[in-house]
């Protein structure tokens, strides 16, 4: 410890690297380059890694979305092509058969996919919005976020089959006046006015709904648009201790038998598994964060290695000065620390540099991909512990690979070294 403040050990460190300023250079570039490649990647999955959790924040992680389509093999006397059509009573059999469902929302929908949207109107404003049939379920599973001083759809609404709604922000944008409390006033959707109870914050980049969307009891949404029971799909949320796809498979074994509909008929009923997507974009950015630290450790080690070599080297060279030393009092241990203390030095001052471009080269990433709400990627960074492992894993590799022309030094007798030429 002593030795490491010590102004002449210092000189002595320098005095050393000038004399090879080219070699050693070279060699401290592959330190640089794996701690570089490290930051850079770790950095990236990480940003991949946020990404996909803002995409996936306004909807329950283990989400199944299940829809009816066209049968694609005759059945039970039906031909195929025949097109099916969930109801209202299926949601009620699905929960009574299928083991893991947490929460089911049966969905019917005007505005999306072709279909006519509502008309809304307030005052002397018009717009087109998508207007969706509810159950309280949904927000369990949507888990969209509601502002202060509003709130979702319930029971109630359902069971009084009250004209109440839930608008986006852009709907509150486009029809209200700038700092207007929507809350209590009335809007028109089809000629139907309509008491406003909640505004729904847009998630940017969570890719399900849209900011304009309109939520209404699904008692009174099948009133107005005259659909009775029909639902446009299920949206269930699966217990997190029961696999995801195996729920996904018996809902749609239950829906074949409700609806007749052949076993092996995989195109009649389809369903989007949010939960199996999320496992496997979570499985890809950890995989790439191991791959980094693997590639990174291994880059790192082969710069080390040749540190290792440089110093070796070094030693190589001042035999005689080392021997010098030695006549004049130098202990074995005041050598090998001054060897290791150089190997050390080199080690970590190549992994700040490595560490600082790799920083740059993120900040720059995070500079062109702020904005970009079509692809899951957002502020990539390195956790701090990540960054001090890797500096603590470069002291420690310092270390031992100084180690070997430390007593390469020590081993040498001052006499011998003194003939050296």
């Amino acid at each position: 410890m002593k030795r490491l403040f010590d102004k002449d050990t210092w000189q002595e460190i320098f005095g050393s690297i000038q004399k090879n300023k080219v070699r050693t250079v070279i060699t401290m570039i592959g330190v640089l380059w794996g701690i570089f490649i490290y930051i850079t990647l770790a950095g990236s999955s990480k940003g991949l890694d946020n990404g996909f959790e803002r995409a996936f924040q306004s909807i329950a992680s283990n989400s199944i979305f299940v829809w009816a389509q066209y049968t694609s093999i005759p059945y039970a006397g039906y031909k195929s092509e025949r097109a099916i059509q969930l109801k209202l009573g299926d949601a009620e059999i699905i929960k009574k058969r299928v083991k893991g469902i947490k929460f089911i929302a049966p969905r019917q929908v005007a505005g999306v996919f072709g279909s006519a949207g509502g008309n809304i109107v307030r005052g002397n404003k018009t717009g087109t919005y998508a207007i969706y049939g509810e159950f309280p379920e949904y927000i369990k599973i949507a888990t969209a976020k509601i502002f202060d001083g509003g709130r979702f759809i319930n029971n109630s609404d359902i069971e009084k089959e009250r004209k109440v709604c839930v608008i986006g922000e852009r709907t509150l944008a486009e029809l209200f006046e700038k700092g207007e409390d929507p809350i209590g006033k009335f809007i028109s959707i089809n000629k139907l006015n309509f008491v406003v109870v909640g505004v729904h914050k847009f998630v940017q980049g969570g890719g399900f709904g849209d900011d304009g969307d309109i939520y209404i009891p699904f008692a009174t949404f099948k009133k107005i648009f005259n659909t009775g029971d029909d639902v446009s799909f299920f949206m269930v949320s699966a217990d997190e201790n029961i696999s995801g796809l195996e729920v996904e498979k018996n809902i749609k074994v239950t829906l074949k038998q409700i609806h007749k509909i052949h076993p092996d008929d995989d195109r009649a009923i389809g369903g989007f598994n949010l939960g199996e997507i999320f496992r496997k974009t979570m499985n890809f950015a950890n995989g790439l964060t191991f791959l980094s630290l693997v590639v990174g450790i291994a880059t790192i080690l082969a710069g080390v290695i040749g540190i290792g070599n440089i110093l070796l080297i070094s030693v190589k060279e001042r035999t005689k000065e080392i021997g010098i030393r030695r006549a004049l009092g130098a202990t074995p241990s005041e050598v090998r620390s001054q060897i290791i203390l150089e190997s050390v030095f080199l080690t970590i001052l190549a992994g700040v540099i490595g560490i600082i471009l790799g920083a740059l080269v993120l900040y720059g990433i995070n500079a062109a991909t702020e904005d970009m709400t079509d692809f899951p990627y957002t502020n990539p960074t390195v956790p701090i512990p990540y960054v001090l492992g890797a500096l603590a894993l470069m002291i420690t590799l310092g270390t031992l690979i100084g180690i070997i022309p430390a007593q390469k030094a020590v081993s040498v007798k001052p006499i011998d070294a003194l003939r050296e030429e």
